[in-house]
């Protein structure tokens, strides 16, 4: 696997310094990395659309449906919960200070995952052949000139809450646990970059969904590359994945603890998808990820977990993020 995640590293570093456009996906564990120039065959079964740079029309998404269901069969509260004390016992032995705890949940729908492609109104949308299709609204790096910046989202609430943006601003667990990403991904961002500062710290980003409008907090990190960098997307990618956002801190220890509790692979789920144009690089966190598993659907869903964390919150955040990205749809059956 090793050799796999060396030669992708090899032929985005070559497609960078020759300032060639690609296209590229890579998953959690790294083993499965993949690439694309533009004038790939492969890419005419693989739809994409991140922030604008496409192979779809940009009005597909927004043909109206008239009507779709959307079930989701969430793990129970009771399996969750030793999933979750699992996490927590290593966060209080002092083995990680943030570690985002992800399951998997069986959804049943008549929409295909072409059509969830088509409807999604997300920034970054990708339909991999029949396997899976990622409707994201996560950066994971964007890099113009010498400028690299990330921008983790960590904390989420349901709009309807009374007063939703000052509870998630002024929740004590939240802020300690996006101040743990902050500073990890400040770290990730050191490793390539001469000098990295935070350029805004805790904003609101607005998700509207199939059933309701979800706010998560935000921050940007900021670094300069060296001169020498020369296009090395690769080796960049290779130093810092997986992302932080999705894994916790110290990463070598939460990595193990996150094995241990979900027992089940993420695959693509948290990988990053991303694009080089010629000029800019911009990549996205496969978050919001559903899956094709032998004709059954499953949604990817989790969040970051601290000593402080409250089981069913936990477990109402996870199944909130179920959901499909659908604004101004006309007719909803559940």
């Amino acid at each position: 696997m090793e050799d796999r995640a060396s030669d992708f590293a090899e032929r985005l570093n070559e497609w960078g310094k020759s300032k060639t456009p690609f296209v590229f996906l890579v998953d959690y564990r790294i083993e499965k990395p993949l690439g694309w120039t533009l004038d790939d065959e492969c890419l005419a079964n693989i739809r994409f659309d991140l922030n604008g740079f496409a192979n779809v029309p940009r009005d597909e998404h927004q043909k109206l449906i008239s009507d779709f269901h959307f079930h989701k069969s969430p793990v129970s509260y009771g399996d969750y919960k030793v999933r979750f004390d699992r996490v927590v016992a290593n966060l209080k032995a002092g083995n990680s200070f943030l570690v985002n705890l992800s399951v998997p949940t069986p959804i049943a729908t008549n929409l295909s995952l072409e059509e969830i492609f088509a409807h999604s109104e997300a920034p970054y949308r990708f339909l991999y052949k029949n396997e899976f299709v990622c409707f994201s609204p996560e950066i994971f790096i964007r890099i113009n000139g010498n400028r690299i910046a990330s921008f983790p989202m960590k904390g989420t609430i349901d709009a309807s809450v009374p007063d939703a943006e000052n509870v998630i601003l002024s929740d004590s667990k939240e802020a300690a646990e996006h101040a743990t990403i902050v500073d990890l991904i400040r770290n990730d961002l050191s490793m390539v970059a001469e000098k990295v500062w935070v350029e805004k710290y805790r904003y609101i980003d607005r998700i509207q969904t199939n059933d309701k409008m979800l706010l998560q907090v935000s921050s940007e990190i900021a670094g300069i590359l060296p001169d020498d960098f020369d296009g090395r997307f690769g080796d960049l990618l290779l130093k810092m994945l997986p992302a932080g956002s999705i894994t916790g801190a110290p990463k070598p220890s939460t990595l193990k603890i996150i094995e241990e509790a979900e027992n089940y692979e993420r695959g693509y789920y948290t990988g990053v998808m991303g694009y080089f144009d010629g000029e800019n690089f911009e990549s996205a966190v496969m978050i919001r990820f559903i899956e094709n598993q032998n004709g059954n659907l499953v949604f990817k869903s989790g969040g970051g977990i601290t000593a402080q964390s409250n089981a069913q919150k936990e477990y109402q955040e996870l199944i909130d993020k179920v959901y499909l990205p659908f604004a101004h749809v006309p007719h909803i059956m559940f």
